[in-house]
């Protein structure tokens, strides 16, 4: 594929790093991300950590969608466990958190903590989330459990880019035709399911 988007942004990597621990959510959000870091020199590897979506089925569906476009571009996707229940009972309590609540916060945390665990295991100096391209999610929320995460772990820094900028949006939506992307409705949890069937 070629990449097309022009270079209308400063990618400011922590330490210079080459090569990043991309947390990717779902192939929608990241594809403008992943182009543009490969147009900038960075080397993404997708580390797809999800263990809030819900049903199976769905999760499925979404890592199917990110490995077929990692593959497209000769790159690394590593599957995380998809352990629901674990995740279920780390979010106890928070069952009817609003969206961009207490229980997103936590969920956020959970996923990066993990993808910091992964990054200082393996020589990963640099994660960053593809969370952080959604209009729909708080970016102090991701910004703070991103923090969080890596401050077990003095050689993994994180990286806060805003990846709503510099056109991205208008890139992301051009990828998604191209690629004919399933593009979920709702967030990825039941709750979130459940919100988007009240509105």
């Amino acid at each position: 594929m070629t990449l097309r988007m022009k270079k209308r942004l400063i990618l400011e990597v922590p330490g210079g790093a080459t090569r990043v621990l991309l947390h990717t959510c779902c192939a929608p959000c990241s594809s403008a991300i992943i182009e543009c870091m490969m147009q900038h020199g960075i080397t993404p590897v997708i580390y797809y950590c999800n263990p809030n979506i819900f049903p199976a089925e769905e999760y499925r569906i979404r890592k199917d969608e990110c490995t077929r476009y990692a593959q497209s571009l000769g790159l690394d996707i590593i599957d995380a466990d998809y352990d629901h229940a674990a995740w279920l009972k780390g979010v106890a309590g928070m069952e009817n958190e609003p969206e961009r609540g207490a229980r997103c916060l936590r969920c956020f945390t959970m996923r990066l903590a993990d993808t910091a665990r992964y990054a200082a295991e393996h020589g990963f100096t640099v994660i960053t989330t593809t969370l952080m391209s959604s209009r729909w999610k708080s970016l102090d929320q991701i910004n703070e459990a991103g923090r969080r995460a890596v401050a077990p772990y003095p050689d993994v820094a994180w990286w806060d880019h805003n990846w709503r900028k510099g056109g991205l949006n208008e890139r992301r939506a051009a990828i998604i035709r191209e690629y004919g992307f399933y593009n979920q409705q709702y967030c990825g949890c039941e709750y979130s399911m459940r919100v988007k069937s009240e509105e």
